[in-house]
């Protein structure tokens, strides 16, 4: 119950780095030299998620197509509507470039790790979380940056194509991924002798890029545009979004007549954002934009997320055999 509720370690090393960075910020030569190195860990870090991901776990949720089709809808249609409905209330408190960044939250696919412990840990439908947060990944490299093309980039940036930053994504995520999957046989065997290699490249890869994003916002003056006021309200923000999200992904499956152990795939893969893909693609899509302020929003939507997420597995788990026995 601690582990739930408690801010991790990583949580810890990511506000680290927004401090590191804000003191000591890499930058020139040193900049582009640390640039390729994040390219080159990220690259990995998706090798070792396809290498993770277990194709039987694959096949035993691939068939559940409503229950994915729900999830869909909640994090490529409900997320970005509410976000571009947000717009009139979040421009005028957080400023434009704030809300680019929580509006390309809102475009974000769902979590792969935290979606399927909290789904373990709830006793909900653990192989279909496993293939609905993964093809939530695979599909978001491909959707994420049209609608950063059209709803963002395109009101800034005259004539913008979507193409080349697919192409960039496809090549850093999706590629890694497929090699990680088709080398799994020999791969993941290794991986399960080191765990510890395989959680450095999984959060040392982030952790390189909140370092590198905020440097160069440090170094455009971020702190002089974001105050404690506006940090405030853009907490606010982020936590009343997850709150209409999650009530959301809480009635309608039951309305919709989901079984409880599907309810509780469908909440916690629905009401999620990524950070391990997330800043990733921001550093791809933001070329020349303050990438600071745009990964800000996500940060911090995933911290909350994190938090009342265990709340709520730690409770669905004491409850849940008698439910699921109904």
């Amino acid at each position: 119950m601690l582990k739930l509720l408690a801010i991790d370690r990583f949580t810890l090393l990511l506000f680290l780095m927004v401090i590191l960075a804000s003191f000591f910020p890499v930058s020139g030569q040193g900049a582009q030299a640390f640039s390729v190195l994040t390219t080159v860990a990220i690259a990995i870090l998706f090798f070792l998620h396809g290498a993770k991901l277990s194709r039987q776990a694959v096949v035993e949720g691939i068939m559940h197509w409503k229950l994915h089709s729900l999830v869909f809808v909640f994090t490529f249609a409900l997320f970005p509507l509410l976000g571009w409905l947000a717009k009139p209330i979040l421009v005028p408190l957080l400023g434009q470039e704030l809300y680019w960044g929580f509006l390309f939250m809102c475009f974000l696919p769902s979590t792969v790790q935290s979606s399927i412990a909290f789904t373990s840990v709830a006793r909900g439908n653990v192989a279909a979380a496993v293939c609905s947060a993964s093809f939530s990944n695979i599909i978001g490299m491909f959707i994420t940056p049209v609608l950063v093309a059209f709803c963002i980039l395109g009101q800034s940036q005259h004539g913008f194509d979507p193409t080349q930053s697919i192409i960039q994504i496809t090549l850093l995520l999706l590629v890694p991924f497929i090699l990680g999957q088709l080398l799994r046989p020999y791969v993941f065997p290794l991986m399960k002798k080191m765990p510890k290699v395989v959680k450095v490249f999984d959060q040392g890869s982030i952790l390189m890029v909140v370092y590198g994003a905020f440097s160069s916002a440090v170094v455009a003056g971020l702190w002089t545009q974001v105050s404690w006021t506006t940090l405030l309200l853009l907490i606010l923000a982020c936590s009343v979004l997850l709150t209409v999200v999650m009530l959301l992904a809480l009635y309608i499956p039951r309305a919709m007549g989901f079984n409880p152990a599907d309810q509780r795939t469908i909440f916690f893969c629905a009401s999620k954002k990524t950070l391990a893909s997330g800043v990733p693609m921001a550093q791809i899509l933001f070329i020349g934009q303050p990438l600071g302020m745009i990964v800000l929003p996500i940060m911090i939507f995933h911290q909350i997320q994190l938090m009342v997420c265990g709340i709520i597995a730690n409770y669905w788990s004491k409850k849940a055999e008698p439910q699921l026995q109904e």
